[in-house]
């Protein structure tokens, strides 16, 4: 944990100026002494619809702007994240987009260093299949984890084809997840095979709130090492419509938060936020600012896990 004060708000400047890095976090590779470290991941080669996720980390530090402006912190949080832990930008993997076999090799070698050094880490997607070769690193180093999972889509299906719509059906079959200690929270597609994984579906999600998902969440996972991903089309269209497979019938921005509210306490390793595209967002970045706010709600989880574990990583 970090001595080091919150940025000054003198030095931060407005919000629509200034350096464009995660909730305003200094953008450096220098691990040393360093908590907690925000990943980007440009990639979106394995869409099954709509490309343009790879814009995804530099639309999701422009509005984390607004996110992070307060040196308080992220309402309703109790506490700002960047005076309680040394938290950095780590900017964007480095690959060839026309060699998209090198992209899982680079970020799990990237995301092993990071995690080799001590810090805890945030992925910042691109497109879903990014979490397969951070999952990878995770395991690498925590064994077999738990999977928390909220999605409109299971990205399990049964298949020999790497994308974002398999990586978890390969994690389980890899034993980087523990599928009976894995959860699928706001499922809103044909999900044939589980694969052992606990489904909550969104109508199960909406009927009975994001508190009862937690809890059953917790039920399933217990004091496991975590590993927390969210697609942002877990959101229903009308608060997220910048993403490649929008489906309609999820919850809220709100209900979404309430939910990673709810999962404090949880040990959660590491974590993501995927499927941002913003060529496809509403006016005034709505997709893109919900993807920003969740991020933040994850890398609290990540954080307070950490400190809980009072360990270097």
């Amino acid at each position: 944990m970090s001595d080091n004060p919150a940025i000054p708000q003198s030095a931060v400047g407005a919000s629509y100026a200034g350096p464009l890095s995660f909730l305003r976090c200094p953008y450096t590779r220098e691990l040393r002494g360093v908590d907690l470290a925000v990943l980007g991941i440009p990639y979106d080669l394995a869409t099954t619809n709509r490309p343009g996720a790879r814009f995804g980390p530099r639309a999701l530090r422009e509005q984390s702007a607004f996110v992070g402006e307060y040196p308080w912190g992220v309402w309703p949080w109790e506490f700002d994240l960047r005076s309680r832990f040394n938290v950095v930008d780590y900017g964007d993997i480095d690959f060839n987009v026309g060699y998209p076999e090198r992209m899982v090799e680079a970020v799990e070698q990237a995301a092993g260093s990071i995690l080799d050094a001590g810090v805890s880490l945030l992925g910042l997607g691109g497109d879903h299949f990014v979490a397969y070769p951070l999952l990878r690193a995770h395991a690498a180093r925590h064994g077999p984890l738990s999977l928390v999972h909220l999605d409109a889509h299971s990205d399990s299906w049964t298949s020999e084809d790497y994308n974002h719509g398999t990586m978890f059906y390969h994690a389980a079959e890899q034993g980087l997840i523990d599928p009976a200690h894995s959860i699928q929270i706001g499922i809103r597609t044909p999900n044939p095979e589980t694969h052992g994984l606990t489904i909550v579906d969104a109508r199960s999600l909406l009927d009975q709130g994001p508190r009862a998902a937690a809890e059953r969440a917790r039920a399933v996972v217990g004091d496991r090492p975590v590993y927390l991903t969210l697609d942002i089309d877990f959101l229903d269209p009308a608060y997220a419509p910048g993403t490649g497979t929008p489906v309609v019938g999820g919850p809220t921005t709100h209900q979404a938060r309430e939910l990673l509210f709810a999962l404090r306490g949880m040990n959660v390793v590491g974590g993501d936020q995927v499927e941002v595209a913003p060529a496809y967002d509403a006016l005034g970045q709505i997709t893109a600012l919900a993807g920003a706010t969740l991020a933040a709600d994850i890398l609290y989880l990540i954080g307070l896990a950490r400190a809980a574990r009072g360990s270097g990583r």
